[in-house]
């Protein structure tokens, strides 16, 4: 099962109130899809425009007058800017994407700084990808990313590539993994990102499982 399931879905009814919980809000029939599509166009805008800022975590609390988005990123300073001008800039940006009934709310960004960049899979899964594209060798670039993960203090991790890995004319699925990730215990913290890695010969998919605990 924990490998045919997204391991933070599976296990968010055991952790509630933590951070994984990327959208507090409540809805009727009607409006619940307009926000959720909504939802989609904001994170993937702060993704597309703060990718430099490391985002590890974009969470939206919405109420009747108000929305609030928290940026958990690992470099702050390039979302707030000089003054806080970017941060301007971005929440002006953010109410063109919004609908006409939304885009009356006042918007409230905060951010919160990830000091350990080495224990997000999001950061991992984007710096392994960045690394695939410029040509490094697979081998090395997983490796080193799963030396410095167990460094830091994680429990476990698992790497998983899939697609032409260095070049080869047919696809193939490749595992890395160090210490333990127990997929299928509810009361882990499991940390799991995916990010595509688009080279030269083709697309590569990447899967990181953190075990934090």
């Amino acid at each position: 099962m924990g490998n045919k399931i997204n391991p933070i879905a599976f296990r968010l009814e055991t952790i509630k109130g933590s951070p994984e919980w990327l959208s507090s809000w409540f809805a009727g029939k009607k409006k619940y899809p307009l926000l959720l599509v909504e939802d989609k166009k904001i994170r993937d805008f702060i993704q597309k425009k703060l990718s430099s800022a490391g985002i590890v975590a974009t969470r939206i609390e919405r109420s009747t007058k108000k929305i609030k988005i928290i940026l958990v990123v690992s470099r702050p300073g390039l979302v707030i800017g000089r003054g806080g001008k970017e941060l301007e800039a971005l929440k002006k940006d953010i109410t063109k994407l919004m609908s006409k009934e939304t885009g009356k709310q006042n918007i409230d960004i905060q951010v919160e700084e990830f000091k350990l960049a080495d224990l997000s899979a999001k950061l991992i899964a984007e710096k392994i990808a960045f690394q695939l594209t410029k040509r490094m060798p697979y081998r090395r670039a997983v490796l080193s990313s799963m030396e410095k993960t167990m460094g830091a203090g994680a429990k476990g991790i698992k790497i998983v590539l899939g697609g032409r890995i260095n070049g080869a004319e047919i696809s193939r699925r490749e595992k890395f993994s160090q210490g333990k990730v127990p997929l299928s215990t509810i009361k882990s913290k499991i940390d799991y990102a995916e990010c595509p890695a688009l080279t030269r010969s083709g697309y590569i998919g990447v899967k990181v499982y953190l075990c934090l605990g």
